[in-house]
């Protein structure tokens, strides 16, 4: 089966979902149904057979620079010397990151478009999508989670306190005079502020902005007072103490910062807040190709340059088959939809 022939199943299969061609007219009785599906079935050997055949998008829903971008460069150039194909990152930032998002859904599903992203997207697809019940294999075909790195608490040190049952009370003692900056509405910054407020019980200001970089200078002026980032843009500011490191937020203890104590264990018990970042497919990419496709992104993740360079950002490999990449996905964007929505927090997306 040649990659046209391959083609032509895939476009049938799109067709199959629909029952229209390209008119909008009906066009499968049961009798092709059935001969499609089997011609479907047939397909995706050769598709992980043939792949890849040509050149490999990888699209970042974000701009250039952010804990995305870095990832999925980096992932990219080792891929292509494995895959013998060129692997080019495409940035298509906007709509808090459904643009680039879209775009990916909407590509032929052959393997040759995939997309990176990190929960603030995947949140903006949900909310456009209405919310729950939410299933991301109705759009998207996850491959593998790449990371799961948890973020750092960050105070201004004006604020007095130094561990999060401290923090907790001088909120509680000062309502409304605390605010927390993000990289965005949704985003993984803002979610973990939000779970905290609610956790504890706290009164504080959401202030979101176009990234983290805007957020930390604002952050070192005393504009805002808390911030929950990735490691790599605040540790610098811990280390010279412009910044008051008051916890991790993931349930137990980083590999990468041991020293550093959990929100959870410094304060407010069961806490546990995670951002991510993972790769996708288009919704109808075959199975045999996803597997591929995650299998080869599985070994460029355990190799040592990858592991030096997710270091840098403060996160580790995690690497998962599609299938538990799948239903991570669904229960996290669900904690955080059933979040908002008992909070009364409004996210963006559309």
């Amino acid at each position: 089966m040649t990659l046209n022939d391959i083609g032509e199943v895939v476009r049938s299969i799109g067709a199959i979902a629909t029952g229209l061609d390209n008119n909008g007219h009906k066009m499968f009785t049961r009798r092709k149904f059935l001969v499609s599906s089997l011609l479907a079935t047939a397909a995706a050997p050769a598709f992980a057979q043939t792949f890849p055949g040509a050149l490999i998008r990888i699209v970042v829903p974000a701009a250039p620079g952010g804990g995305t971008d870095i990832l999925a460069r980096a992932m990219s150039q080792q891929l292509a010397t494995g895959w013998g194909q060129t692997v080019i990152v495409e940035n298509r930032s906007g709509g808090g990151g459904l643009i680039g998002t879209r775009q990916a859904i909407a590509a032929p599903p052959d393997g040759h478009t995939l997309l990176m992203a990190a929960t603030s997207a995947i949140m903006s697809l949900a909310v456009s999508k209405g919310g729950l019940p939410f299933e991301i294999a109705s759009d998207l075909a996850p491959v593998t989670l790449v990371s799961a790195p948890p973020y750092i608490l960050v105070a201004h040190p004006s604020v007095p306190a130094k561990s999060a049952a401290d923090l907790i009370d001088y909120a509680k003692k000062n309502p409304g005079k605390l605010s927390y900056g993000s990289s965005g509405s949704g985003a993984a910054s803002h979610l973990s502020g939000a779970l905290f407020a609610q956790m504890a019980g706290l009164e504080m200001l959401h202030v979101p902005y176009r990234g983290m970089g805007p957020a930390v200078p604002d952050l070192l002026g005393g504009r805002i007072q808390l911030l929950f980032a990735p490691a790599i843009t605040v540790t610098p500011h811990i280390t010279a103490g412009t910044l008051r490191m008051i916890g991790t937020t993931g349930a137990t203890r980083s590999k990468l910062f041991p020293d550093f104590p959990t929100i959870a264990e410094s304060g407010l018990p069961n806490y546990n807040s995670l951002g991510w970042f993972g790769l996708f497919a288009p919704g109808a990419t075959p199975s045999a190709m996803v597997e591929r496709i995650s299998g080869d992104v599985r070994k460029v993740l355990e190799s040592d340059d990858l592991k030096k360079r997710l270091a840098e950002q403060g996160a580790e490999p995690e690497p998962t088959t599609p299938a538990q990449f799948k239903d991570f996905v669904n229960s996290d964007i669900r904690k955080w939809l059933d979040l908002a929505q008992k909070a009364g927090i409004k996210l963006g997306g559309g």
